[in-house]
């Protein structure tokens, strides 16, 4: 039995048909079922609710072997701590007496960074603890996820624009979320690994943003600008769509690191399969959103 949790997220759900194509049973944790796509409750088993829940996590874990372990991240959490390593406690209690062996986790770059890294910081802590547990964990280490700039979709397409607060001559690495997605499905129907282990998810080129924008322009045939935003702007901007306080400094410690050189410093790690151009996710996930 494998455990899933955020079935409805961009990479649990990906995790999610990659482990039905495989055949194998499959336990879901929802917040709400009634997300999940028609029929499939017909598939897999669901329990209902937060996978913070201890009474939850009770439910979800007898007689389960693997467990694919991604905590929301909400950014209306009072904090990066609470939104990754307090929502990760109960998980981590019930862990010694379940029948669990093998946890695949998403977490970040950035091990090692000398400095407060916000939200990385607070994901390679749970790392540790479920790492502390006794259980085989692999922690999928994230570069930036090329998907967050659907977030954006909006004004690239009505203004040819997107914002960032990062040097637009910087070149940072960033990974497509189906890529992580199929490393973890690999990681949870093998589970042929002992230990813990970090596997690094860099994709296949490092690109500044201004090269990114070039790339658009060219996939979505029509001009498309990148423009630095100032870090004070970046944090008014998630402070006004809902962010918390402590999350709206956690985005910016994160953001500050990798423009500083978190994401690039020379950290010898095992690298996942990561073959998604920038250009290919363009092709595959951008452009249909623009048009849509």
């Amino acid at each position: 039995m494998i455990v899933i949790t955020t079935p409805t997220g961009d990479i649990g759900a990906r995790v999610l048909d990659h482990v039905l194509e495989a055949g194998r049973d499959v336990r879901l944790i929802a917040r709400n079922p009634s997300s999940l796509p028609d029929g499939l409750s017909r598939r897999v088993e669901v329990v209902e609710g937060s996978h913070a829940d201890p009474e939850v996590i009770g439910r979800a874990l007898p007689g389960a072997e693997r467990v694919f372990w991604l905590p929301p991240g909400n950014p209306d959490s009072p904090s990066a701590e609470a939104a990754y390593i307090e929502f990760s406690l109960a998980f981590c209690e019930a862990l010694g007496s379940s029948s669990v062996t093998h946890v695949v986790g998403v977490s970040a770059l950035g091990r090692g960074w000398p400095k407060p890294a916000g939200l990385v910081t607070a994901s390679l802590q749970m790392d540790d603890m479920i790492a502390d547990t006794g259980v085989n964990y692999c922690s999928l280490a994230c570069a930036s996820l090329m998907d967050n700039i659907l977030r954006q979709a909006g004004p690239i397409r009505d203004d040819g624009v997107f914002d960032q607060p990062t040097p637009g001559d910087l070149k940072l690495p960033h990974v497509a979320k189906a890529d992580v997605a199929a490393v973890a499905a690999s990681l949870l129907l093998a589970p042929d690994w002992r230990g813990v282990a970090e596997v690094s998810l860099y994709g296949p080129e490092d690109l500044s943003f201004a090269e990114m924008a070039a790339i658009m322009s060219a996939v979505l045939d029509r001009p498309v600008a990148f423009r630095e935003m100032p870090m004070e702007q970046f944090e008014e901007m998630m402070l006004a769509i809902g962010a918390s306080e402590g999350m709206a400094r956690s985005y910016v410690e994160m953001l500050t690191a990798k423009n500083e050189g978190m994401d690039t410093m020379a950290i010898p790690r095992a690298r996942g399969e990561t073959p998604t151009t920038f250009r290919q996710w363009c092709e595959e996930e951008l452009r249909p959103a623009i048009a849509a």
